[in-house]
């Protein structure tokens, strides 16, 4: 495993920060998961598909630091991020690799993929009433993250939260026929979304139940590698679940 220290980012109230979602330090860490866990051990021939592409940053970096040549399919439902995500792609000249679809990632058809990754919405809260109502991921944070589990792909690399119900993450992998092949951690702190009150006092009642784990404002964030059971004789994740619990 390996641990990258990044800088905090900001709790200043901003509009921009309601209207779009900015963590430079998140999408830094995303990025080097993509590329250590992902991209640097696919096939040329491999074809990846992403839920939430967003801006399309993370993978843009990964595919310039890389070597990979094979095909990401990014899947958002924000036409905005996915302007300037095709506006992006095709500054790097990387549109005959980056292909950028406008739609539910779960309703529309995607083609057969090796790979799935997502840094999937995460913050826990009793309901989507939130500063950001699309960065709800149920109410323990986990229900997205869970569903993408279900959907088969052979490999799934997610990042997972400290504070939104990893183990439960972690155990609902396994019973799926998953193995943590590999994983990253990172510590974090609580940022602009996770502050907000009614949130933070959530993820507190969560800590109780010991469905979030944390440290005053630091928590850890893990880009975890699941890969089917039947592909691997590595599994990692109790080393994963002591390490994004010990806060």
């Amino acid at each position: 495993m390996t641990g990258i220290l990044l800088r905090s980012h900001s709790t200043k109230k901003s509009v921009s920060e309601k209207e779009v979602f900015f963590c430079p330090e998140e999408s830094h860490f995303y990025s080097h998961c993509l590329e250590r866990l992902v991209f640097n051990h696919c096939d040329d021939t491999d074809t990846i598909v992403e839920f939430g592409c967003g801006d399309g940053t993370p993978v843009i970096n990964s595919l310039v630091r890389t070597d990979f040549v094979g095909k990401v399919h990014g899947y958002d439902l924000n036409p905005s991020a996915c302007k300037v995500a095709q506006s992006r792609i095709e500054d790097y000249g990387l549109d005959h690799q980056y292909f950028i679809h406008n739609g539910s990632f779960f309703e529309t058809p995607r083609p057969t993929a090796q790979y799935l990754i997502a840094n999937p919405p995460y913050l826990p809260a009793p309901d989507k009433d939130i500063y950001m109502p699309l960065l709800y991921g149920g109410f323990d944070g986990a229900t997205i993250t869970n569903s993408l589990l279900t959907l088969d792909y052979p490999n799934v690399m997610v990042l997972v939260s400290g504070y939104s119900n990893p183990v439960g993450t972690i155990e609902h992998g396994l019973r799926h026929g998953y193995s943590v092949e590999d994983f990253m951690v990172t510590p974090l702190q609580f940022g602009y979304y996770s502050s907000e009150p009614k949130v933070k006092n959530h993820i507190a009642e969560l800590r109780k139940n010991r469905q979030a784990f944390y440290f005053g404002s630091t928590y850890f964030l893990a880009g975890v590698l699941f890969r089917k059971r039947e592909l691997t004789g590595v599994d990692l994740s109790s080393e994963l679940v002591r390490v994004v619990t010990a806060l």
